[in-house]
């Protein structure tokens, strides 16, 4: 099982890199498995590298997951004292 987390492609640049918008969070990935992919597209990333295209409703849903992922390990944390 692999884990893609949705990023927006913020900016290009040589030799197939790009500068991702993930979750508020920038990062430098190669888009060299997607390479039609352009600044305002949403990509699943994986291990550096866009694996593949999504559209901007699938990368809101799945950002809403991994919010309600965080919360629910909050909330466990606090729970077992572990906080």
């Amino acid at each position: 099982m692999c884990l893609a987390v949705p990023g927006k492609i913020i900016e290009l640049h040589d030799d197939a890199q790009a500068t991702i918008d993930m979750m508020g969070t920038r990062r430098d990935i190669s888009i060299r498995l997607t390479p039609d992919a352009q600044p305002g597209d949403y990509v699943l990333v994986h291990a550096g590298f866009a694996i593949q295209a999504i559209d901007a409703e699938e990368a809101a849903r799945s950002e809403e997951l991994f919010r309600e992922l965080e919360e629910l390990e909050a909330d466990e944390l606090a729970a077992t004292g572990a906080a």
